[in-house]
């Protein structure tokens, strides 16, 4: 949605934030007055549910609200750090004077304008700029801020209209609560598919994630790796040391098998001391060397140093690839799980390569 700046007078020079504030602020409180306004906003802002097309929704509707040369979203974090959730026109990405407002709105909770910041204690700003912000009144638990900066100062202190903070607030507000619910859902569904204790992918996301990437491999004639790793000897971790220590040789396991794949891998803790790790684009050999990586990686690193420790581990490694085994997701999960044990048969930290039938 553009928005066109307002020019006034024979030299077509823009209006300054005051000017343009009075000037229009009739219209707009008729026009964010009408009923179909909320309706329209409501509709759009819980279309889809996605936080990312929320806050753009949200910049766009206060752009053409009231147009300036920049506006932006900012969050605050559980420490008080701002985050640029969306913006539109001039933003630098260290814009002390959008960052300074911002926060004073998180941390008073109402409107801010300003003809000039370079003279306005409120804020500590160097720029000569005028201001308007809104806080954001949604239900998250990090405050939001909405902030529209023009680069020129303005003659006079700008206000707004009778009874258009209120109206503002209200529309602001709604899409601000949408905004909050996508976020939890988006929160939400990563929970449904991470694994509590290492934050890996789980069971449940790996079955849909090696359907879809099976599906892409055959359909573009691709090759589609997956790697079946279950550390060899981990009970005696348990046994000897407790729980807690054997579920943070998981963690560590964990951390070190993510480390040894790319960021478009998919990596999985498939249950206890099992993970799989699915290759898209990679034929076995490629597979093998990411098993070898894997197995030398575990082999070698020194489990539970933290808790002054010094625990080994190995790992049984098994490799099956699409389409040389198989072009069905579960078969293919299968023959890896097979080629794995076929490496404990043999004396384990090692890797074993799936053949077709």
């Amino acid at each position: 949605m553009s928005a066109k700046r307002i020019s006034g007078g024979a030299s077509g020079d823009p209006l300054d934030l005051a000017e343009r504030l009075r000037l229009a602020g009739g219209s707009l409180r008729t026009t964010l007055n009408r009923r179909e306004a909320l309706e329209e906003i409501v509709r759009e802002a819980y279309a889809d549910m996605d936080p990312v097309r929320i806050a753009r929704m949200l910049v766009e509707r206060a752009a053409s609200w009231v147009p300036l040369d920049a506006w932006a979203l900012l969050a605050a974090d559980g420490t008080g750090q701002l985050t640029l959730l969306h913006s539109q026109g001039r933003v630098d990405a260290d814009d002390t004077a959008l960052s300074a407002v911002a926060a004073w709105v998180m941390a008073e909770g109402r409107e801010f304008l300003s003809g000039n910041l370079r003279e306005d204690g409120r804020v500590p700003s160097a720029a000569a700029a005028s201001v308007l912000a809104f806080p954001l009144a949604g239900r998250g638990r990090h405050p939001t801020a909405i902030v529209g900066l023009d680069r020129a100062p303005s003659a006079r202190a700008p206000r707004l209209a009778a009874g258009l903070v209120p109206l503002l607030q209200s529309l602001l507000g709604v899409m601000a609560l949408a905004l909050d619910h996508a976020g939890l859902l988006q929160q939400a569904e990563a929970l449904s598919v991470t694994d509590d204790l290492t934050g890996l992918h789980n069971s449940r996301y790996l079955r849909d994630a090696l359907h879809r990437e099976a599906k892409r491999a055959v359909r573009y004639g691709r090759p589609l790796s997956v790697l079946f790793i279950d550390l060899d000897g981990f009970k005696r971790v348990n046994d000897t040391h407790g729980h807690l220590c054997g579920s943070r040789a998981i963690v560590e396991a964990a951390a070190l098998i993510r480390g040894c794949a790319r960021e478009s891998d998919v990596v999985a803790r498939y249950g206890g001391d099992e993970f799989v790790v699915v290759l898209p684009d990679t034929p076995s050999e490629g597979a093998i060397v990411v098993a070898r990586r894997v197995r030398d990686r575990l082999s070698a690193f020194a489990f539970l140093e933290s808790l002054h420790l010094d625990v080994r581990l190995t790992a049984s490694v098994g490799i099956a690839t699409l389409p040389d085994v198989t072009i069905v997701p579960e078969d293919l999960l299968r023959a890896a799980d097979e080629a794995m044990y076929r490496v404990k048969e043999r004396g384990k930290n090692d890797f074993s390569l799936a053949s077709g039938t």
